[in-house]
């Protein structure tokens, strides 16, 4: 996290300076089924996702926003584009962000209305730029989507929102190019205090998705740019919520939960060390546990390379080594070294 960025209320949370980085995701269901958008906002909540994002393309969809918040505790944006007219509705119906582009709602006079109301309402604005939506003119002046042409976009919709004196301001410089993406965001932590809103894009489906959003939000957190994140995937919403803190274990800002290390296999393996790692991987996913737990082919790869581990397995021949910081504590059957694990799991 950047602590240089301005501290921002949301809803019953913070972002930016200090604050930890939030995960969010988006609902992806159609904005006129309210019981599966219900639905699917508290499978998401229960996944762990912090900040939960929906369209309101129209004024029925404003309808959304009560039943959610009431199934829900987590903070919700209303995602907006065009008509001012929603995102003050959506303010009054009790939101607690928006997500607006104040050049593509109008005249100035507009924009001023939307200030207003998020003021009167305690509400941050995101403006949310990427490289298919840049004004005519910035394109104009760069010739194509360039990072530098990014950032003066979300700069300049910034300047209309700061014009009427508001400055609660969350922003999103997003590209499906991760270089793009990468030097957008730098540029922009350089030039505004602005929390940034970080994610790739479209960034395709769950495997390439996954690991085009590791690359480009990952590497700006460990550098201290970012404030909140959304890894965009074609896929359902949860599990962007699921890598999105996988990110965040592997670069080491989410240590309330265990740490899996598992190793590639090879000759000397002789028991189904894949599926072992998965069913481990699957049963530590509720657990809140600071622990580093390793899952391990062999003896040679198990109590010394691993031995930083906690607890954890090493393979042997049809059956494994139970071993807990280095010291092997008892020899157990293959199909029974699951539950022994956990067993031990559960002692810590």
């Amino acid at each position: 996290m950047n602590k240089n960025t301005k501290k921002i209320k949301l809803g019953n949370t913070y972002i930016g300076g200090d604050a930890p980085v939030l995960v969010q995701s988006m609902l992806n269901i159609p904005a006129d089924d309210i019981e599966r958008s219900v639905e699917q906002a508290v499978a998401l909540e229960k996944a762990g996702c912090q900040v939960i994002r929906f369209a309101v393309p129209n004024e029925e969809a404003l309808s959304l926003i009560e039943p959610i918040k009431k199934a829900t505790t987590v903070p919700l944006v209303a995602d907006i584009h065009f008509d001012y007219q929603l995102a003050l509705g959506a303010a009054e119906r009790g939101i607690d962000k928006i997500r607006i582009n104040p050049g593509n709602i109008g005249s100035e006079d507009r924009v001023k209305a939307v200030a207003d109301s998020c003021r009167q309402h305690g509400l941050p604005i995101r403006i949310g730029v990427n490289s298919g939506s840049l004004e005519k003119h910035i394109l104009a002046k760069y010739g194509s989507p360039t990072p530098e042409a990014m950032v003066e976009s979300a700069l300049y919709h910034a300047s209309l929102l700061e014009k009427f004196d508001f400055d609660d301001i969350v922003i999103s410089i997003k590209s499906s190019n991760v270089n793009t993406m990468l030097q957008a965001y730098e540029l922009a932590a350089e030039r505004c205090r602005y929390p940034l809103h970080l994610g790739v894009t479209e960034a395709g489906t769950k495997r390439m998705g996954i690991i085009k959003s590791a690359i480009g939000i990952g590497s700006l957190l460990t550098r201290g740019i970012g404030d909140t994140i959304r890894v965009s995937l074609t896929d359902e919403p949860v599990e962007e919520v699921y890598a999105a803190f996988d990110i965040l274990k592997a670069i080491g800002l989410k240590t309330d939960c265990p740490y899996l290390i598992s190793c590639p296999t090879c000759g000397r393996t002789k028991i189904d060390l894949v599926g072992l790692a998965m069913q481990v991987e699957e049963r530590l996913r509720d657990c809140k546990k600071p622990i580093k737990v390793a899952v391990m082919g062999c003896i040679v790869n198990g109590p010394g390379e691993a031995r930083e581990a906690d607890v954890g397995v090493a393979g042997g021949d049809g059956c494994g080594l139970i071993f807990k910081k280095g010291e092997i504590l008892r020899k157990v059957p293959e199909d029974k070294l699951l539950d022994e694990l956990m067993k031990e799991v559960d002692k810590l």
